[in-house]
C-alpha cells in the first residue's frame, strides 16, 4: 500500500512539473518539460495513474513548489522493479500516439540521477513478451532520440520490431543509414537478422547487395541456411551463375556438417558396441548375500 502510494505521488509531482512549464532542465540528458502539445499525454499518464493506485490515492498528493523539488526526494523509496512495472503498465495503456509515449517516457525518468538503459531494456523484455512492436519501436526511437542506447544490440531490436510491425522498408532506410556503411565490423548476428528481413518480404534486391558487401570484406557466412538463402535469392532473381557459384565456393559448410554428423554416428555406434560386449561386475543375488552374511 506504502509502495503504490508513493509512486501515485511520485508520477504526480513529475507531472506537475511538466504541467507548470518550468524551464528547468530536469535531467542531464535533455528531457525538455516545455515540449509542446504534451497536456494530453500528461492527461493520459494520469488516465494511468487513477487506473492503477486509485484517484483518491493520487488526488492526495500535496503539490510542492518548483524550489523543494531540489531535495534528493523524489523517487528514493521505489524499487527499480516497481518502476518498470509502473512505466510497463502506463505504456500499455496509452494510445499509439508518438506524443503520449514520449511524454509517459520523459515524465517517468525525470526522477533519475542517469539515464536508467538496464531498466528500459527490461521494459522492453516485458513489450515484447506482450508483442507490442509499436511501443517498442517507439521508446527505442526515444531513447535514441536522447542519443542514448547506440549500440548493436539495441538495434537488432528495433530493426526485429519494425519487421514484426510489417515496416520493413524502414527497417532497410535505418539499416542503410545506421549500420550498412560499416559492413566490415558489424557482428554475424545482426546481419542475419536484416537477410531474414530481405529474404521474408521479398526484397531480394537489396538483400543480395547486402551480401556482396560482406563478401568484399570477405566474410565468410557461418552458417550454411544463409548460403541457401542466397542461393534463392539469386534463382529468383534469374542469376543461375551467382546461384552456382555461391553453392561452390561455400560448398564446406554442407560438406563439413556431413562429417561432423557422419564421425558423431560413429562415435555413438562405436560406444553403443563397446558397452554391450564388456562384461561388468556379476552382482550377488539376493540369497548369496544372505548366504555370506552367515
Amino acid at each position: 500500500m506504502l509502495r503504490a502510494t508513493s509512486i501515485g505521488k511520485l508520477a504526480r509531482q513529475l507531472i506537475q512539473i511538466r504541467l507548470h512549464g518550468t524551464t528547468r532542465t530536469l535531467t542531464h540528458y535533455n528531457v525538455d518539460a516545455r515540449s509542446p502539445n504534451r497536456s494530453q499525454s500528461n492527461a493520459n499518464v494520469m488516465k494511468s495513474l487513477d487506473s492503477q493506485f486509485g484517484n483518491d490515492r493520487v488526488s492526495q498528493f500535496h503539490e510542492r513548489s518548483i524550489g523543494d523539488l531540489s531535495r534528493p526526494q523524489i523517487g528514493e523509496n521505489i524499487s527499480r522493479k516497481d518502476k518498470i512495472k509502473f512505466l510497463v503498465s502506463t505504456l500499455l495503456d496509452l494510445k499509439d500516439s508518438k506524443e503520449a509515449v514520449y511524454g509517459a517516457l520523459d515524465a517517468w525518468v525525470a526522477w533519475e540521477k542517469n539515464f536508467p538503459i538496464a531498466q528500459l531494456k527490461n521494459v522492453l523484455i516485458n513489450l515484447e513478451k506482450e508483442q507490442q512492436w509499436h511501443k517498442i519501436i517507439q521508446v527505442i526511437k526515444w531513447m535514441l532520440s536522447k542519443g542514448q542506447g547506440n549500440t548493436m544490440g539495441t538495434y537488432k531490436q528495433l530493426i526485429q520490431a519494425l519487421d514484426m510491425d510489417h515496416r520493413a522498408q524502414e527497417a532497410h532506410e535505418f539499416w542503410r543509414r545506421k549500420i550498412g556503411s560499416d559492413l566490415h565490423s558489424v557482428p554475424w548476428e545482426l546481419c542475419k537478422v536484416m537477410i531474414s528481413v530481405y529474404y521474408r518480404n521479398n526484397m531480394l534486391q537489396d538483400f543480395v547487395k547486402l551480401f556482396k558487401g560482406l563478401e568484399a570484406f570477405d566474410r565468410k557466412p557461418p552458417e550454411k541456411s544463409i548460403v541457401r538463402k542466397v542461393a534463392d535469392a539469386y534463382e529468383m532473381l534469374g542469376l543461375l551463375e551467382d546461384k552456382e557459384r555461391v553453392l561452390v565456393k561455400y560448398e564446406e559448410l554442407f560438406t563439413d556438417k556431413l562429417r561432423e554428423s557422419s564421425a558423431h554416428r560413429r562415435k555413438q555406434l562405436k560406444k553403443n558396441k563397446s558397452g554391450t560386449n564388456v562384461e561388468g561386475p556379476k552382482s550377488e543375488s539376493p540369497i548369496d548375500v544372505s548366504q555370506s552374511e552367515l
